[in-house]
């Protein structure tokens, strides 16, 4: 008789500490530091190219946007808005101060998750219909402002990672009672 997989216990401890094993061996722990790496990366870069991107095409477009929104205070929130993404995605993208630039950031998403995002549902890609022209999609719903807040909120729990800013300045922080305890 031939055993399949179903016939096996896939979920013995033989089975799991294999895999355990295997993951060890595929993600050292000299590697999986470096896993906040990527995140900062698209999470600053994001976040940064669409500030810029409302700054290009002139503030007083967002101004706009935010006005027929029936949003208070325009200017302040376009400015406030494109201030925060690209200060917070720079600072991001540097590891610089990320517990404290992630609480703006947060703020952003969340705005823009509950006052244009949220009534166009979950996905983030509304396929609509495919012409001669190309693809042509409908609004994206709130995926995106989601992924970006777990990213953020993986950086603030679990730190920026070696090569960043706040790791030096974290180094640094760690060195000086050896150097002040030696001086004396």
């Amino acid at each position: 008789m031939t055993r399949t997989m179903n016939d096996r216990n896939v979920n013995s401890p033989r089975t799991l500490r294999r895999a355990l094993e295997l993951y060890g061996v595929l993600f050292p722990a000299a590697v999986a530091r470096y896993v906040p790496l990527p995140l900062r990366l698209i999470v600053g870069y994001g976040f940064a190219e669409h500030g810029f991107a409302k700054l290009l095409r002139g503030s007083d477009n967002f101004v706009g946007l935010l006005h027929t929104m029936g949003l208070p205070f325009p200017h302040f929130f376009a400015w406030t808005t494109i201030l925060t993404e690209i200060v917070g995605g720079t600072c991001i993208l540097l590891g610089a101060f990320v517990p404290l630039v992630s609480i703006p950031m947060a703020v952003v998403l969340l705005v823009a998750i509950f006052t244009v995002h949220l009534q166009y549902g979950f996905s983030s890609i509304k396929l609509q219909e495919i012409t001669p022209s190309g693809a042509h999609f409908g609004q994206p719903g709130y995926e995106t402002d989601l992924l970006y807040l777990a990213c953020i909120a993986a950086l603030v729990i679990g730190g920026s990672g070696p090569v960043s800013i706040d790791g030096w300045l974290s180094r640094y922080a760690h060195r000086q009672p050896d150097r002040a305890r030696r001086a004396a």
